[in-house]
């Protein structure tokens, strides 16, 4: 089983008022230098969400765009978490490796 660790926002957070950008390619230039493969994804409209028991995100009933970084690093996404004060975090598993749809 893959353990699978998500910080999830509105797409509009996320892309347009937050650095996600900026963050993410600094993470992996990060690994590059360090020789570890990229183990993080970016996810627009992420269906695992609709599985999601959360009040904040099942309150809004899936009227907004979300965005979600998902990883297989679970300290990663905690990181991430004090770096955008405004996602909430989740995690899944899955017996397959996540191939994000693109």
């Amino acid at each position: 089983m893959y353990n699978y660790y998500f910080a999830v926002a509105s797409q509009r957070f996320l892309l347009q008022e937050e650095p996600l950008e900026e963050i993410l390619r600094e993470r992996m230039d990060y690994y590059e230098s360090i020789n570890k493969d990229i183990d993080f994804w970016l996810v627009m409209n992420p269906q695992f969400i609709k599985n999601f028991n959360n009040n904040s995100i099942n309150s809004q009933k899936f009227h907004q765009s979300y965005a979600a970084v998902v990883s297989l690093d679970k300290q990663f996404i905690q990181w991430l978490k004090l770096r955008i004060s405004f996602v909430i975090l989740g995690d899944f598993q899955s017996s397959s490796l996540f191939i994000p749809e693109y």
